[in-house]
């Protein structure tokens, strides 16, 4: 009896960790130059303020990929803050529009993970400056 229960408490965690793709985990190519790692990012005031909000097709998970997104974004020069929602499918990005444009927030969203599993849509910006 203890056997089967093993089995299926194992069975179970294996599932459940199957079907949250970690994209945390798997090294990514930083290939883009707007990119920079938290320590080196100063907390700039943006010279040209606008906010993003936009739609996230292909998450499964708010950990692996909620999270691996809003990090992504988080460490991009010119963005002051993200946020991810996992339930609600969408993003909320605060930058700097001197620095980066709304289209290339969407690539580097669309470049997380394996480059195909995340589809942005139905974006939104307003301009605070």
């Amino acid at each position: 009896m203890k056997l089967i229960k093993s089995i299926i408490t194992l069975g179970l965690a294996t599932s459940l960790l199957i079907s949250c793709k970690d994209t945390a985990s798997k090294p990514t190519k930083n290939d883009s130059p707007n990119e920079s790692s938290a320590e080196n990012k100063s907390p700039a005031v943006a010279q040209k303020p606008e906010t993003a909000s936009f739609k996230i097709e292909g998450m499964t998970c708010a950990i692996g990929c909620a999270k691996t997104i809003e990090t992504k974004l988080s460490k991009m020069d010119g963005i002051q803050k993200a946020t991810v929602d996992f339930d609600k499918k969408e993003a909320v990005v605060n930058f700097d529009a001197a620095v980066l444009t709304s289209e290339k927030i969407v690539k580097a969203v669309e470049s997380t993970g394996d480059g195909e599993t995340y589809k942005v849509s139905d974006i939104k910006t307003n301009g605070k400056g």
